[in-house]
């Protein structure tokens, strides 16, 4: 039997724009199936912090948000659908097909936590990549400075190329996270394990 909330998540996918699969990773290139996830936001963020500030960093690929559990899984789908049309003029725009997308938000440590959007930067295969664009979803983002406990947080657009399925590293200033690499083997055990459960559910 499938869990509560797995059949809204398979309805959910099919009334918001995807973004196209990042053909260039080998691995894991299959969609696993809608709504059998287990994963919380946390087994799959990166941080990094300042004096100041906390950093989250997401990966909002749909072969990655689909291992989450079904109400996480709708949450990153609704973030998607708020930005489809921004996206759609971008790609345009920039003549690219298969962006990458994060979700990053700040979190202020202290008052008057000041911030800088677009120094989060991204080394994968020994490439360089800055934001192309910044989508802001709170209103605090534009103000680039938070009180303690606040949070502003919005969608990083990057060009492809970044390898979702193979170690990166992500940077602010003057800080670096390698911790991508250990978030894979979470993701491959996962993807295992949500496999199965899907295979289970659908024998007689």
């Amino acid at each position: 039997m499938r869990r509560a909330g797995s059949v809204a998540a398979g309805l959910v996918l099919g009334t918001l724009p995807l973004v196209p699969l990042a053909a260039q990773d080998s691995t894991a290139t299959d969609l696993p199936p809608a709504g059998y996830g287990t994963l919380r936001q946390e087994d799959v963020a990166l941080r990094l912090q300042t004096p100041n500030l906390q950093i989250r960093i997401v990966p909002l690929d749909e072969r990655v948000i689909r291992l989450m559990a079904p109400d996480t899984y709708e949450s990153f789908h609704r973030v998607r659908d708020a930005k489809a049309l921004e996206l759609a003029d971008l790609m345009r725009r920039y003549g690219i097909r298969e962006p990458t997308l994060f979700l990053v938000t700040f979190f202020g440590l202290q008052d008057q936590a000041r911030f800088s959007p677009e120094i989060v930067t991204i080394l994968s295969q020994n490439r360089f990549f800055r934001p192309l664009e910044i989508l802001p979803l709170s209103p605090l983002w534009s103000g680039q400075t938070l009180s303690q406990r606040e949070t502003a947080t919005a969608v990083y657009v990057f060009e492809e190329g970044i390898r979702l399925f193979a170690p990166f590293t992500v940077s602010y200033d003057g800080n670096s996270t390698n911790a991508w690499e250990q978030h894979l083997h979470t993701l491959d055990r996962e993807r295992a394990s949500v496999a199965a459960r899907a295979s289970a559910d659908r024998r007689p």
